[in-house]
C-alpha cells in the first residue's frame, strides 16, 4: 500500500490521534495505524492541568473537552496516617484567572471519544486496526512501515506514538526495555453513592503515607468516583490490567487511617499495574521518524502530566511540520521532526524527574520525612501553588524555555 503523501501515525492512542487532529488542521493527511481490533482506552480517570486545555484549544477540541469535564474546586493533600489535611490548593477564579484554563478530571475514554469523533469527522484522517507496526525503513523521501501482518504501510513521515513498549522506540532509541519503579498502583471505578458522603469532594485528593498513597475524585457528572491506590512494594516485574482481590489491595495500607482504608473498602473490581518509565532522552528522530508521548517520554502519574504532556506534543509536532512550509516534501520534514525534538525534550525531561521525585518526597515519606513535607507545604498559599506551578501549567507545546508561564496564547489560539 502507498500512501507517499500521507503521515503515518502508530498507535490510536489519545496522543496519536491528537497528532492526526493537529495535522488535519494544518491541511496535512495521516493514516493512524493500531494494533488492538478496536479504538478505545482502558483505564478511567485522568487529571487535566490548563496546559491540557490550552492544547485542545489549538487543536479545536477546547469547548467540548470543558463541557465533558469535572471541574473541580480544590486540590486536596491529606495526611493518610493522622486524617488531617496538609494543604489545599484553589481551582477557582483566581487560577483561571492566572492560567486562562481550568484544571479538571475526565474519563479517559471520554477523552479518547472526543478526538476519535474528530478524526472520523475530517476527510484528511484515515484509521485502521488491527494494525500493528513492528518496525520501519527509511529510503529517499519516504518512510516504510513494517506490520506484524507482513504488510508495509509508505507515507511521508512515522510518528511513533504507540506508548510505554513502543516497537519504534526500539528501533529509533534502542534503550531496552522500561524502568520497573517498583510501585504497584490499584484502580477501581464506583457510583459516587457508594462513596463515604463525607469524602465527595469536589477534589483531585491525595492521601499521602508511607509507601503508600489514595486519590480519589469524581467522574462523569458526579456519577462516578475514580478511586487510585498505590503502594511502594518493590514488585519486581512489569504488569498491567491484571484483576485483583480486595484483600490483596488493603494489604498495603493496613497502617493508614481508617478514614482514608474506608475509601479501599468501597472499592470494587480492582485491576493492577506496576508502573514502569524510562529515563530521559536527548534524541527522538531518526530521518523521518519521530517519537510521541509515552514512545518518546514515559512517566510516573505523580505529576498527572502523561496524557498532557502527549497534548501538548500534538501541539508542537503539528506546529512544526505546517511552519517548514507545510507540506510534507523532501527537505522539510526532517527539519520539521528535528525542531519538535528540540523544543520538546527539555520540558518533558523535567516533568519525568520531577514525577520521581514528588513520588519519594510528597506521596511517600514518613517520619520525619512526612513530618519535613508537612511542614513545607502547609505553609504555602494558593498563590505561592500558583507561582510553584508556572512554568507546568502555563505551557502550550510550543513553549521553548521549562520555565515558561503563560504566554504567546494568541499564536495557539485555533
Amino acid at each position: 500500500m502507498s500512501t507517499a503523501a500521507t503521515i503515518l501515525i502508530a498507535g490510536g492512542g489519545i496522543g496519536g490521534l491528537a497528532a492526526a487532529v493537529g495535522l488535519a488542521a494544518k491541511g496535512l493527511s495521516s493514516l493512524v495505524l493500531e494494533k488492538a481490533p478496536t479504538l478505545g482506552e482502558i483505564g478511567a480517570g485522568i487529571q487535566l492541568g490548563p496546559n491540557a486545555f490550552h492544547a485542545f484549544d489549538y487543536l479545536g477540541v477546547g469547548d467540548i473537552a470543558r463541557a465533558m469535564a469535572v471541574h473541580i474546586d480544590r486540590l486536596r493533600l491529606m495526611d493518610a496516617v493522622a486524617g488531617d489535611e496538609i494543604t489545599s490548593i484553589d481551582l477557582g477564579a483566581p487560577f483561571r484567572a492566572r492560567f486562562g484554563n481550568p484544571y479538571a478530571v475526565i474519563h479517559r475514554g471520554d477523552l479518547h471519544g472526543v478526538f476519535l469523533r474528530a478524526c472520523r469527522e475530517s476527510p484528511l484522517i484515515a484509521l485502521r486496526t488491527g494494525a500493528e507496526v513492528i518496525g520501519y525503513e527509511q529510503e529517499g523521501g519516504a518512510v516504510t512501515a513494517r506490520l506484524a501482518d507482513g504488510e508495509r504501510v509508505t507515507g511521508a513521515a512515522l510518528i511513533g506514538a504507540d506508548g510505554l513498549w513502543s516497537p519504534i522506540r526500539r528501533q529509533v532509541v534502542g534503550d531496552g526495555p522500561p524502568r520497573v519503579s517498583g510501585h504497584t498502583t490499584y484502580r477501581s471505578v464506583i457510583p459516587t453513592e457508594r462513596m463515604p458522603e463525607d469524602l465527595r469532594w469536589n477534589a483531585a485528593t491525595l492521601w499521602a503515607g508511607p509507601k503508600s498513597h489514595i486519590v480519589h475524585y469524581p467522574l462523569r457528572g458526579w456519577k462516578l468516583f475514580n478511586l487510585v491506590v498505590t503502594c511502594h512494594n518493590d514488585a519486581p516485574a512489569p504488569v498491567a490490567g491484571q484483576p485483583v482481590a480486595a484483600a490483596e489491595v488493603m494489604r498495603g495500607f493496613e497502617h493508614i487511617h481508617p478514614r482514608a482504608q474506608s475509601i479501599i473498602r468501597h472499592g470494587a473490581d480492582w485491576k493492577l499495574w506496576v508502573l514502569c518509565d524510562r529515563d530521559p532522552v536527548a534524541n527522538w528522530v531518526d530521518g523521518r521518524v519521530v517519537l510521541l508521548g509515552d514512545a518518546a517520554h514515559p512517566m510516573l502519574q505523580y505529576f498527572a502530566q502523561g496524557a498532557c504532556m502527549a497534548l501538548e506534543d500534538a501541539v508542537c509536532l503539528s506546529h512544526m511540520i505546517d511552519a517548514h512550509s507545510g507540506a510534507p516534501h523532501p527537505g522539510n520534514i526532517e527539519a520539521a521532526l528535528a525542531a519538535y525534538n528540540r523544543q520538546r525534550v527539555l520540558r518533558t525531561a523535567r516533568v519525568q524527574l520531577q514525577s520521581r521525585a514528588i513520588g519519594e518526597h510528597i506521596y511517600h515519606p514518613a517520619g520525619a520525612h512526612a513530618l519535613l513535607r508537612n511542614a513545607i507545604m502547609s505553609a504555602k498559599s494558593s498563590a505561592d501553588w500558583y507561582d510553584a506551578l508556572a512554568w507546568l501549567y502555563g505551557g502550550t507545546g510550543l513553549d521553548a524555555a521549562p520555565d515558561a508561564d503563560v504566554r504567546r496564547r494568541e499564536e495557539i489560539s485555533p
